[in-house]
């Protein structure tokens, strides 16, 4: 069964998409097989990997929302794109921001987004969700489906500014909605190596939640070709693979897999 991991903060800059694109990749790396899902209505992760002209997609999260809502045939096949870095996506379209007001009297509509990817969910090892910057109905669909969120923070004054209110509403899904809701950890990212800056945020929230959360030993710095490499569809391992950030998702990636080969072999010696 794969795992599914939002990546959220209902802050919006933060590197959410950046860590979508980046993880999944060095997760298709370590010979995992991928599946992204865009749920913003900006489409963002979508233009990132090279799927420019969106009013042209046919078939999206949108499409296989709104047939759920409605009581439809459902084929979420229709709706992945293969990227040629090996791994799949479901994209997003403006179309998207209609289906956050037809939630509002659907039934059982935290769990649509759950639903539409249901006949897909165990073809793949991980499923990554990016989600939008807000609280909404459609990323409380992601995290009702998922197993776990990585929360994006940029290393900055601000930046545990509104952790609290996410962390409510996380503990909230996993109370009212989802009991397999975990928190995978705080990923410091646009992190600049040359200011003493990044320590302070993480001891801040360290000082703060790290009774609650883990915060991941692997930081991601800002750098410029990141931004580069998402205007040209390509990943950053695919435009620059030995640069600091491109050796930063590696890491993270081998935490995200340490962090499940641990789970794992906790629920067997609890079995047993």
């Amino acid at each position: 069964m794969g795992e599914i991991i939002a990546i959220a903060n209902q802050k919006g800059g933060v590197g959410k998409t950046t860590t979508t694109f980046s993880l999944g990749v060095a997760l298709r790396k370590q010979g995992n097989k991928v599946l992204l899902i865009d749920v913003d209505p900006q489409g963002d992760l979508t233009t990132c990997m090279g799927y420019y002209d969106q009013d042209k997609l046919q078939n999206t999260i949108a499409t296989l929302m709104s047939d759920t809502i409605y009581d439809n045939e459902v084929a979420a096949e229709k709706a992945i794109l293969h990227h040629k870095e090996g791994i799949d996506l479901i994209p997003a379209n403006l179309d998207l921001s209609a289906i956050e007001f037809s939630l509002v009297n659907a039934m059982s509509r935290e769990f649509t987004l759950k639903n539409s990817i249901r006949d897909i969910k165990d073809n793949y090892d991980y499923i990554l969700i990016d989600c939008m910057p807000s609280l909404g109905m459609i990323t409380i669909n992601a995290l009702a489906c998922s197993d776990k969120i990585i929360i994006p923070v940029q290393g900055e004054y601000l930046a545990a500014k509104g952790m609290g209110h996410l962390l409510k509403t996380v503990s909230r899904i996993h109370k009212q909605i989802n009991p397999n809701l975990k928190i995978g950890g705080v990923l410091l990212t646009l992190v600049d190596k040359r200011t003493n800056l990044s320590k302070e945020v993480r001891n801040t929230i360290n000082e703060n939640y790290g009774q609650f959360v883990k915060i991941y030993n692997t930081e991601i710095p800002k750098a410029i070709n990141t931004a580069k490499s998402t205007s040209t569809g390509k990943s950053i391992f695919e435009f620059d693979k030995n640069s600091p950030v491109a050796l930063s998702y590696k890491e993270l990636a081998k935490e995200v897999l340490d962090d499940e080969r641990a789970r794992k072999k906790n629920e067997t010696s609890k079995v047993r």
